[in-house]
């Protein structure tokens, strides 16, 4: 049995996974490297020391993990999304505040991070939402408490101050639109984000006078009858209704920091000295790197601090500086193969509930390695996303791996749940 399980094990996965999460590592030391000290990769006192530590642990809860009953994960889903939302709630209470978020609990030196864990638990909430008899997206109800099931951690950890993490749950909206989510739904989101970006670029009155232009435009070709034109009419009053609220959202909804932020990505040089700092020295970081990068511990960027923040959100910004586009493209080509191969064994699952939850990890990984790479080359404001699996910090490292695993373990059991299928 030991043995049958072993073959149906996924290694071209844990190979990447053990790839990347080394990777990491000595990017963590690279950017905490300190030319006078030279202490050891291994020292506690050293970001890396202590990494290794998450690393060790981590392979603690492979082990774990493989353990477990595959059917453990489905059948205390609920109880595990229950819990994990008690515990965003109980942070916003007892937690403690850092850099402007109440989302740690701390306990001496160790500190834990719910909002993290609560990725988890809602991936797992949510594969067990679509394995139960007959929902379906296409349906208004179950799409309302599909969405619900990511939107109420949404609102807490928005609560805490970390609108950065908050993000990240949007991320299920991709599982939606695999599971059967219209189209126009995505696309009528895509094109309200496009709306509000443009509003930031664009004077308002000349934007409404625009809308109102190719409405009318739009009335005299395809308004044929009254409900096109009361549709277009709709879509108009709700386009402007967008650009009328963005001053709301970033004077009343938005924290000054993240005011300056989405400022900054708008025009960066606004305050190059200021918020626009960490995105411009990243820039310089990736762009000095080259085609083959200064070398390993070689990156002055890196070495003088010039990037803060340089071992969690900016860490991509040492490996394009020390290994130049060879090593990035190297770096990007991994996740891609990751999250293909992710998607490779959700869309080769009989059970709704592990085709769901791997899209839900592909989700999630997609989510934070897009943004984090943005966000360090000047596309995206900077939220505080880290880079899974090479970022410093053992709560991300701890749930990433958690994510892929459990997946790991249920595919691997793909022959019993066919059957049960």
């Amino acid at each position: 049995m030991r043995d049958q399980l072993t073959n149906r094990i996924d290694w071209l996965l844990i190979f990447i996974y053990l790839i990347l999460v080394m990777a990491g590592w000595v990017n963590i030391y690279a950017a905490d490297f300190d030319l006078e000290s030279t202490k050891s990769i291994f020292s506690l006192s050293q970001s890396s020391g202590r990494q290794l530590l998450w690393i060790v642990s981590s392979i603690v809860l492979i082990i774990i993990i493989f353990a477990i009953d595959y059917r453990f994960f489905e059948s205390f889903a609920y109880l595990v999304y229950g819990i994990s939302i008690l515990l965003l709630v109980a942070v916003l209470l007892l937690g403690r505040e850092v850099a402007g978020s109440t989302s740690w609990f701390e306990i001496g030196s160790f500190k834990l991070q719910p909002s993290e864990f609560a990725k988890i638990a809602t991936a797992i909430g949510l594969s067990k939402f679509f394995s139960s008899a007959s929902r379906k997206v296409s349906d208004n109800k179950d799409l309302l408490i599909s969405s619900l099931i990511f939107i109420v951690p949404i609102c807490l950890i928005v609560l805490q101050g970390d609108t950065g993490t908050a993000l990240v749950y949007t991320a299920f909206v991709l599982v939606l639109f695999r599971e059967g989510m219209s189209p126009t739904i995505l696309m009528v989101a895509l094109g309200g984000i496009a709306v509000f970006i443009l509003t930031l670029l664009v004077n308002q009155v000349v934007l409404v006078i625009g809308i109102i232009v190719v409405a009318l435009i739009a009335a005299g070709i395809m308004a044929r009858n009254i409900r096109n034109g009361l549709i277009i009419g709709a879509v108009a009053i709700a386009t402007i209704g967008i650009v009328i609220s963005v001053d709301f959202v970033l004077n009343e909804v938005l924290k000054p920091h993240q005011q300056k932020r989405v400022m900054s990505l708008i025009n960066p040089n606004a305050d190059p000295l200021g918020v626009g700092w960490n995105v411009t020295q990243s820039k310089i970081a990736i762009g000095s790197g080259g085609f083959s990068g200064k070398g390993f511990l070689n990156g002055t960027q890196t070495k003088f601090d010039f990037v803060p923040e340089q071992t969690t959100d900016f860490i991509f910004c040492t490996i394009g500086e020390e290994h130049g586009w060879i090593g990035s493209t190297i770096v990007l080509i991994l996740f891609a193969v990751l999250l293909i191969r992710i998607t490779v064994i959700a869309e080769r699952q009989k059970s709704d509930f592990v085709r769901v939850y791997g899209y839900s990890v592909f989700a999630i990984l997609f989510f934070h390695f897009a943004i984090n790479v943005a966000m360090t080359i000047g596309l995206f404001p900077v939220v505080g996303i880290p880079l899974p699996f090479f970022s410093y910090g053992g709560s991300s490292l701890w749930t990433f791996t958690i994510l892929l695993f459990i997946l790991l373990k249920l595919d691997s059991h793909r022959m019993e749940l066919l059957q049960r299928w």
